[in-house]
């Protein structure tokens, strides 16, 4: 049985789909069968993730509406031990309440992501910005839950909230392990930053905060503009570089 690893954020803009499709691309290479979901209607995934020219966009609504098989909407990439399933449809939509609710009230995305991990060994969930209905759903169905927070001022007011957040659904889930905090965009030397690690590190355990952190880097949107993860087009640089630390590093908890 594989695990489920949930990517959450208190809010858009802080890597949360950057280290979805980053870790679910050094999972693949080393050499674990990873299936990336993405259930957030904004639908970013599909500009990162390395699939092909041409793809199709159907996706996790297609299915749960029925207008598609799972089979279908289960994409390959460029790595051979990495799939894709998009969030579909949905992402055109003005409105997206309608996939919320189908989503809270439903089975199927639970029953989809407990037979995706029987399948494969690591399931990377992005979910959307928020703890919202879409988000408990997919944390409810998941082993474990990662939070990227970028290395900004405006952490010092969403950290104590997500830490909350996730503390409390992490106590009615027992089988939900809490991974920890991610800083990310991270600029040595920028006196911003500096104080935000500082002031995360101080208010969160220290076992729930990774000490790696992802660096900013041009490479990072240089890769997502050219529909690729970072560890694939530019393994050499230091954001790729840590996230595949941090998947080694998750990999073995996994197993533990």
């Amino acid at each position: 049985m594989g695990r489920i690893l949930a990517i959450v954020s208190q809010k858009g803009g802080v890597g949360k789909t950057t280290t979805a499709v980053n870790l679910g691309a050094a999972f693949a290479r080393r050499g674990l069968k990873t299936l990336v979901v993405d259930v957030d209607p904004q639908g970013s995934v599909r500009f990162g993730a390395g699939l092909r020219k041409g793809h199709p966009t159907h996706g996790f609504a297609d299915y749960m509406s029925g207008a598609r098989p799972l089979r279908d909407v289960i994409l390959p990439t460029a790595l051979p031990w990495l799939r894709v399933m998009l969030v579909g449809s949905v992402a055109e939509d003005a409105d997206h309440t309608d996939y919320a609710n189908t989503i809270a009230q439903g089975d199927l995305l639970p029953a989809m992501l407990a037979t995706a991990a029987e399948r494969c060994d690591i399931v990377v969930v992005d979910t959307p910005p928020g703890l919202g209905a879409i988000t408990r759903r997919a944390l409810a169905s998941s082993d474990r839950v990662l939070v990227p927070l970028q290395a900004e001022p405006l952490v010092l007011q969403t950290t104590p909230q997500i830490f909350r957040g996730i503390q409390d659904i992490v106590a009615k889930q027992k089988r939900l392990t809490f991974d920890g905090i991610l800083l990310t965009m991270y600029e040595a030397g920028n006196p911003a930053c500096e104080r935000t690690v500082k002031y995360v590190r101080a208010n969160v355990p220290a076992n729930l905060v990774f000490d790696l952190m992802i660096p900013r880097s041009s490479a990072v949107s240089d890769a997502f503009a050219a529909g690729q993860p970072v560890v694939v087009r530019t393994p050499a640089d230091p954001a790729a570089q840590a996230y595949v630390n941090l998947a080694t590093r998750l990999a073995e908890r996994f197993v533990e």
